[in-house]
């Protein structure tokens, strides 16, 4: 029988331990995570985007190259990091968690893939359109000016929450559809710091809100910039992040200090009469 590796101790957590941030490899953490643990889980996995080229940023033709964690090693070897991830995610979320995973189309569809073949319950596909996506400066195809979101239940077993009447409350009184038109990050988002796939804070809140029961565990094994993060803690869940870098848990702890400063506090001591 296989013992499971206890998780190691949080690079960095709150005082009241409601957000934890780890250091390290993602998948080797995952796989630490006690099974059936976790409520929802945003990820927002490498693109396997780094190869040299470059897009428009402020009016600049800078690189697109996020790092070595970013480079592609093969189609095959790619499907089979997101096979092994998406499985150690699969076995911490509890019975009826779901879990959201962002891309484009050069790693969605093998995301979806290695999700029907782990027997996930596929939900939606959102597409986040942004209305102001950075120009194509090849003039050899269309802009890229979407994202796509898949929305998936642990099995077919799963009896997911979905918030729909604070969905439909949040707009207009009316259904909400799959379609989201949501700006990027602005100057705001990134005055303590920012990542190059940064998501936007509006984004996570409307997920999360959408598939989070009450004092949830959400957990983001990409952690990046740590926008999860803020938006779980800021609508009163548990978070938990991971990275490979040591400059964005400094950012996500100087983030989630900044937009919940009680975080810092210690709980005050109960008095056993």
């Amino acid at each position: 029988m296989v013992v499971q590796k206890p998780l190691p101790e949080p690079t960095w957590r709150s005082a009241d331990n409601r957000a934890r941030l780890y250091k390290g490899d993602s998948l080797e953490i995952l796989e630490r995570v006690p099974a059936e643990s976790v409520d929802v889980i945003f990820a927002d996995p490498p693109y396997f985007l780094s190869n040299g080229g470059s897009t428009c940023r402020a009016g600049k033709r800078t690189s697109v190259d996020k790092g070595a964690w970013d480079k592609s090693n093969g189609v095959e070897e790619n499907h089979a990091f997101n096979h092994r991830w998406l499985s150690a995610c699969q076995r911490a979320l509890k019975p009826n968690g779901t879990m959201w995973v962002s891309g484009t189309g050069h790693v969605i569809y093998s995301v979806g893939y290695a999700m029907q073949q782990l027997g996930f319950k596929m939900l939606n596909e959102i597409v986040w359109e942004k209305p102001n996506p950075p120009p194509n400066l090849s003039c050899r195809y269309f802009t890229h000016a979407t994202e796509t979101l898949l929305w998936a239940a642990k099995s077919r077993k799963s009896r997911h929450v979905f918030n729909y009447d604070r969905m439909r409350e949040m707009n207009d009184g009316k259904q909400m559809k799959t379609v989201w038109r949501l700006t990027a990050p602005g100057q705001k988002e990134k005055l303590l710091g920012r990542h190059p796939t940064q998501k936007p804070l509006a984004l996570l809140e409307r997920l999360l809100l959408a598939s989070c029961p009450d004092n949830a565990q959400v957990l983001d094994p990409f952690n990046g910039s740590g926008t999860t993060g803020v938006a779980a803690v800021t609508l009163g869940h548990s978070y938990m992040g991971i990275d490979l870098e040591q400059e964005y848990i400094d950012l996500t702890q100087a983030r989630l200090l900044d937009a919940v400063p009680s975080l810092r506090e210690r709980p005050a001591l109960q008095v056993v009469r």
